[in-house]
């Protein structure tokens, strides 16, 4: 969720830079005309450079802002198939897991001094399994 959030703001943040080089990359446009149609002073040429220098800038961070989108995309992925990953694992588990929890139950009835058919019919095992399961933990009680 995190990552999804980190990945909106990017490029939201990445737009927005798009959008400022591009208004950028017009007024330089515009500049270079009146340039063009009046005379060259110095207070002009000025401008054009700082306007240049700006645009520069931008681009740069553009640049740097689409890295970094796709560094989190790549993050992105790399969450996304751990997640399915842990989520096979967890499906293997509570498959396994139903059975195991039967047998812990017998062995503690067992343990605790429950006859066969008590065993058979809280943990619903047939009476080979409850007879072996009996058999071998009162041994060991």
């Amino acid at each position: 969720m995190l990552i999804g959030w980190l990945f909106a703001l990017s490029l939201l943040v990445a737009w927005l830079l798009w959008r400022s080089l591009q208004h950028s990359s017009e007024l330089l446009a515009r500049s270079d005309q009146r340039l063009l149609q009046q005379d060259s002073t110095d207070d002009n040429q000025q401008e054009l450079r700082l306007l240049r220098a700006e645009l520069a800038e931008l681009r740069s961070g553009v640049i740097g802002v689409g890295q970094r989108v796709l560094e989190l995309e790549s993050q992105l992925q790399s969450q996304q198939q751990l997640l399915t990953e842990q989520a096979e694992q967890l499906q293997a588990v509570q498959l396994i897991e139903p059975e195991s929890k039967i047998y812990s139950r017998a062995m503690k009835m067992v343990q605790l001094g429950a006859d066969l058919e008590e065993i058979m019919r809280e943990c619903e095992l047939p009476r080979a399994e409850a007879e072996l399961l009996f058999n071998l933990h009162q041994q060991k009680s």
